[in-house]
């Protein structure tokens, strides 16, 4: 009896060695927030003003529990001067506020003195805000990096003079496409087109992922920390809830801008002495792979909710 225990346990234990031990999990996707153009990017619904939807985006930030950076822009203070207590409410639930240029051109329009200006005139609003240590981020408006390689290099030589870092974007679905549309169907009191609306916007967002996990991998073999593109627009803040629970839902964990270019993907963005980063479609060619493509919505949104003609007025 005691040899057919012995052979059973023996069986068991050259069962339990030949199964291979768990692969070790995939570490887990991480994404920091960004929101483009505070205080202000209009339009807005009827009765809506700038400060509540700065309000609504900081409640839903602070509920979600998540870290996140608002760039500024400085015109939007000066035209509605009541928005400096946005500022300082985004400051005072613990986000940090970076440079958008004063008045969001396009660098590739404007000499590089002229951008110089735009930038530094931020500077006097953004660096006396309580606490605000780490506010040397810069995103450039419309992510226009310059009309060639020697403006693109003297911009960052700019940056580099100022103590700025660039903060890049790596995952996006074009929200700031949607606030037309919001505030037109709003003001029509269209239910059906709001919550088609609503749809649009998280279906964009929901594909965006794969689009961008496709597209790290298809260029650096893996993963980065992804640096999210939004905008402080009265949609973006009232879908934000939702934005930050799918992200939950798809396994991301929530870093600060500084934790995610950290990693070597956004070295050149960081180190401005180093030559600029290689652009995603300049690297995919290199590499010659075809990276994904969202779709454009922007034609279905212009055409939601058309706003009414006066009568005689030409088509």
């Amino acid at each position: 009896m005691r040899r057919v225990v012995a052979f059973g346990i023996g069986l068991l234990l050259a069962s339990c060695a030949a199964v291979p031990p768990p692969a070790p999990a995939a570490p887990q996707p991480e994404i920091a927030i960004t929101i483009d153009d505070l205080p202000v990017h209009a339009p807005f619904p009827p009765g809506v003003t700038p400060n509540q939807v700065n309000d609504q985006m900081i409640a839903a930030l602070k509920a979600g529990g998540v870290p996140a950076i608002g760039f500024v822009n400085g015109i939007g203070v000066e035209q509605h001067p009541e928005t400096i207590q946005a500022l300082r409410d985004w400051r005072a639930s613990g986000f940090v506020l970076g440079n958008h240029t004063w008045s969001h051109p396009n660098l590739s329009k404007l000499s590089l003195a002229e951008w110089e200006t735009e930038l530094t005139k931020n500077e006097p609003l953004l660096a006396p805000l309580d606490g605000n240590a780490d506010w040397r981020w810069f995103r450039y408006p419309f992510l226009d990096e310059g009309k060639d390689e020697a403006q693109n290099i003297g911009a960052r030589k700019i940056l580099a003079k100022h103590g700025y870092r660039i903060a890049d974007v790596t995952i996006g679905w074009g929200d700031w496409a949607f606030t037309g549309a919001w505030a037109r169907c709003n003001a029509a009191h269209d239910t059906a087109a709001v919550a088609e609306l609503e749809r649009m916007y998280m279906d964009a967002a929901r594909e965006s992922i794969p689009e961008a996990r496709d597209t790290a991998h298809l260029l650096y073999g893996r993963d980065i920390p992804y640096v999210l593109l939004m905008h402080v627009s009265a949609m973006s803040a009232h879908m934000m809830p939702q934005i930050i629970q799918m992200y939950r839902d798809a396994g991301f964990r929530f870093v600060s801008i500084g934790d995610a270019e950290s990693d070597p993907a956004y070295r050149n963005d960081v180190d401005l002495s180093l030559p600029p980063r290689t652009p995603d479609w300049k690297l995919a060619q290199e590499k010659g792979v075809k990276l994904p493509q969202q779709a454009d919505l922007q034609p279905k949104l212009n055409a939601m909710c058309p706003e009414a003609r006066p009568a005689g007025a030409a088509k």
